[in-house]
């Protein structure tokens, strides 16, 4: 036997034996990707460096020898960077996708390409595990999210997206019709949390801070949970029956929930944060944004927000036949819809740019048109008009599109001297909502005024007191905005309370270079979308407008999926070592290994068909790196060792 050390540690290894060998022995972890009898003959990969006491080179520990007294470092600085180096290299000629773009662009890290493939194949529960993992309120969410993910969606490139949310919304009502699923409860920790705020953020916090294994107590100052998935989204978008559906189980997992209570009322942060460990604040913005425009206090001018509460609340105002929407997201488009339901003869929406600019999902602006909408777009209030108090009409400027401003649209100008006059009983202005500042007065407000909270940990400036959602930083987003965060706050305030430091780093994922995708083999199979109700039917209740997925509609709409991202990902060497160190193989982009002309390749094929059986192919690469292969006859291998034998032939 041979003594030496690693990382300081006293080693013995049997003589002949090689650095890496030795390491194992001790349970060292020295990455490798080369060290692998299918593999070992095709070169080294540069990984398994070290540095040896005395030696001025590094060493590759695979072949290295140890030797009586030997000192070995194997996370030196020197080692580190060479790896960095090696590892920029190897990626920088990696064309592959580790996560698919559909779960990049989800703002809560869904895994979309999981539970899509888990519904084509039929496997409900799991897919509904899966979604759970990062969603809470899946059934709710899937039916009102202008899923960012089918932006991403590939599926556009050969005819249209996957429709995931709907998807998700299938998979979490067949859910709902069954014992609906619960993880399990880690043991109890025997710490406390308070969350103010029922709404998505607030419920979703809670939600995994208990699964964590906490005493969760949520309070808020409305009559039921929900937030503004309740109070302000109308009941034809998402039936409350489903929100009450997932919220019970939120609260079966162990969630304390209580109602009508009210911050600066009945209790301050302060006092949670005296009788709790921690202190989640997750107050929402509950208050209609101003357009600063002459009239706004005129009798028939209502916020946003304020009227669809009104109106789920059951104390719907007197809006008359003829009413004006002002803006153009996903609010406007529920209220102008929610106005036609509550028998409105003449419904505009006035918006300064045209509908190619409207941000509201494609689907509510068409949906809305079908129900009666007239748009006004490059149109902009100038005025609002009244008499004796009451509102009578709008002057509205006329406008242009002229340059783009810093969101990449074009910026809407005036057209000088041009203006036009409607008659109207009630405007509705729905331009954005912000946070009520008097309520967290305790806490300290950034220049928008919203609460500031570190992007991160989420903290704020009371120690054990965090914040999320729509009452921070930038201000209201979309629901799935909010969840996420929250997701990410629980795993904060858990390692905040176990006394532990939180990662925050963001790992190295690989994705492919989109110019290079080729779509020509794929078959165009059109988008499934749910059956609707009619316009004419709908538009004089609040029924649910959409039908849902039958099974076999949810199957084959799920079997669109191209299935971008790598199956191998949770299991992937390549990447367990890319993600070790902070690589930025852009460094070396364009500096590419050697590529295989397609007719040398096929002459390869033909004359070794053995060899490049895919079997065969899988053979001599690293385990889980089966996905870098293309599935064409432009097959090509990325690593040098590989394209060596492919050029040599």
């Amino acid at each position: 036997m041979v003594n030496l050390t690693i990382n300081g540690k006293a080693v013995q290894a049997p003589e002949g034996s090689t650095i890496l060998e030795a390491a194992r022995l001790a349970d060292i972890y020295i990455p490798t990707l080369c060290y692998d009898e299918a593999v070992e003959v095709y070169g080294a990969c540069g990984l398994c460096v070290v540095e040896a006491q005395g030696i001025p080179k590094l060493l590759r520990s695979c072949s290295a020898k140890v030797s009586e007294g030997m000192v070995v470092n194997t996370e030196s600085e020197r080692v580190v960077q060479s790896r960095k180096i090696a590892m920029e290299l190897l990626m920088s000629a990696h064309d592959g996708d580790c996560v698919a773009p559909c779960q990049l662009n989800c703002p809560a890290k869904t895994d979309c390409q999981g539970y899509v493939g888990l519904i084509a194949n039929g496997e409900y529960d799991a897919a509904i595990k899966l979604i759970k993992n990062k969603i809470p309120l899946p059934a709710s969410i899937g039916r009102v999210c202008p899923h960012p993910c089918e932006k991403a969606c590939r599926r556009k490139n050969v005819e249209e997206p996957i429709n995931i949310a709907q998807l998700k919304a299938f998979a979490a009502d067949m859910d709902l019709k069954s014992d609906s699923y619960l993880p399990e409860c880690k043991p109890a920790s025997g710490k406390t949390v308070a969350i103010i705020g029922g709404g998505p953020a607030g419920l979703t916090a809670a939600y995994y801070l208990t699964i964590m294994g906490h005493s969760v107590t949520v309070y808020d100052m409305m009559d039921k949970m929900g937030g503004m998935l309740r109070y302000g989204i109308p009941q034809y978008r998402l039936p409350k029956e489903v929100l009450d559906k997932e919220i019970a189980i939120i609260e079966k997992a162990g969630v304390k929930l209580v109602n009508n209570v009210k911050l600066g009322k009945d209790f301050t942060i302060k006092s949670l944060k005296e009788q709790n460990d921690a202190v989640i604040v997750a107050v929402g913005a509950w208050k209609s944004s101003s357009m600063r425009t002459p009239g706004e206090e005129l009798e028939g001018v209502y916020g946003g927000i304020d009227f669809l509460r009104a109106v789920i609340q059951g104390n719907a105002p007197e809006i008359g036949e003829k009413v004006a929407i002002c803006g153009g997201g996903n609010t406007a488009m529920d209220a102008c819809r929610t106005a036609v339901r509550l028998g409105a003869k003449e419904v505009y929406v006035i918006y300064r740019r045209t509908r190619n600019e409207m941000p509201a999902d494609k689907l509510e602006i068409d949906e809305a048109e079908e129900e009666g909408v007239t748009y006004k777009f490059l149109t902009n209030p100038l005025s609002f008009n009244g008499e004796n108090g009451k509102l009578k009409s709008v002057t509205l400027q006329l406008m242009e599109l002229g340059e783009p401003d810093a969101s990449g649209r074009r910026k809407p100008v005036p057209i000088e001297g041009k203006t036009e006059e409607i008659e109207l009983d009630s405007v509705i202005l729905a331009i954005g909502q912000k946070l009520v500042a008097e309520d967290v007065a305790e806490l300290t407000l950034n220049n928008r005024g919203n609460i500031e909270a570190d992007p991160d940990f989420f903290t704020t400036d009371i120690d054990g007191v965090f914040a999320i959602g729509d009452a921070t930083n930038r201000g209201a987003s979309i629901a799935i905005e909010a969840i996420g965060e929250a997701d990410r706050c629980a795993r904060a305030v858990d390692a905040f309370l176990n006394g532990q430091a939180l990662d925050t780093r963001v790992p190295y994922i690989s994705k492919r270079d989109e110019s290079t995708i080729d779509y020509s083999d794929r078959d165009k199979k059109s988008r499934i979308t749910p059956k609707v109700l009619a316009p004419e039917v709908r538009n004089k209740n609040f029924d649910e407008v959409s039908l849902g997925f039958t099974e076999e509609e949810a199957q084959e709409e799920a079997k669109r999926c191209l299935e971008c991202g790598c199956r191998e990902y949770f299991k992937c060497k390549l990447l367990k070592v890319a993600q070790r160190y902070d690589i930025m193989p852009e460094r070396f982009k364009g500096v590419m290994p050697q590529k295989v002309h397609p007719r040398r390749e096929r002459l390869y094929r033909e004359k070794h068909r053995e060899v490049h059986s895919l079997r065969s192919v899988r053979a001599f690469l690293p385990r889980g790196h089966e996905p870098l292969l293309h599935r064409t006859a432009r097959t090509r291998l990325y690593h040098r060792r590989f394209a060596r034998v492919l050029t040599s032939a």
